[in-house]
């Protein structure tokens, strides 16, 4: 069993106390595909919001980020597997997103 610390205080779980947490535990697990679809939903998100000045009637919107805004836009569609969602939040050894449709392209 587990051990509960309150207030400084350490104590084995009881019976009841361990069933709860176990149970939240694998409530956790199992709703991992939908924290990363989140997450790549709110970065997604900011990216777009970033960049709909461009959108105003008084700047032309280069090719290149419309084309980009459009594939941020499918990524839910166009992605819908854990391990699709674990290769969009990929990091590199530096701790960034290594996925290139995380940066806003140049041209």
């Amino acid at each position: 069993m587990g051990t509960i610390c309150y207030n400084g205080v350490s104590r084995e779980m009881t019976a009841e106390e361990q069933a709860e947490f176990d149970a939240r535990q694998t409530a956790y697990k199992n709703d991992a595909p939908n924290r990363k679809l989140r997450m790549i939903k709110k970065m997604r998100q900011e990216r777009l919001e970033a960049t709909d000045w461009m959108a105003n009637s008084d700047y032309t919107m280069p090719d290149y980020i419309k084309t980009w805004r459009q594939t941020l836009r499918d990524l839910p569609a166009n992605n819908t597997t854990e391990s699709e969602y674990d290769a969009l939040l990929a990091v590199d050894s530096d701790g960034y997103f290594s996925n290139s449709i995380w940066k806003q392209p140049t041209e």
